[in-house]
């Protein structure tokens, strides 16, 4: 993993995708919590071809801004870039754009990188 690192990903809003759908608000455009699941996505992805077999990363801390509305079947390009790395815990500027570049959110990210198997050991050894 390497600070600087990008990548873009995008995605097309749903109806399923929509604040009224997942009962997050009254209104047929995009939800925040689908949009805050799109960015974690992005920055899961950027980094997973980087871990060692067995390991993953999980989302720990997020910061988001939903700054402008998007609709049914519109496109939005989320863009993870690593901005630091420190020991397990890696740290992402998101930006999410819709179909004309404008900046529809926004966020700060951290995920740790965990050993995938351990993890789950700790669930199930209550």
């Amino acid at each position: 993993m390497t600070v600087g690192t990008s990548l873009q990903k995008t995605f097309k809003v749903n109806p399923a995708d929509t604040a009224q759908m997942i009962g997050s608000g009254n209104l047929h455009v995009l939800s925040t919590p689908i949009m805050i699941a799109w960015m974690e996505n992005t920055a899961m992805t950027l980094i997973i071809d980087t871990l060692p077999k067995g390991y993953t990363s999980v989302g720990t801390s997020i910061q988001v801004n939903h700054l402008k509305a998007s609709a049914v079947d519109d496109m939005v390009t989320s863009c993870a870039t690593i901005t630091a790395v420190d020991g397990r815990k890696v740290t992402f500027d998101i930006r999410c754009l819709n179909e004309e570049g404008k900046l529809i959110g926004e966020a700060t990210h951290e995920r740790f990188i965990v050993n995938s198997e351990h993890f789950m050991a700790k669930l199930t050894n209550k």
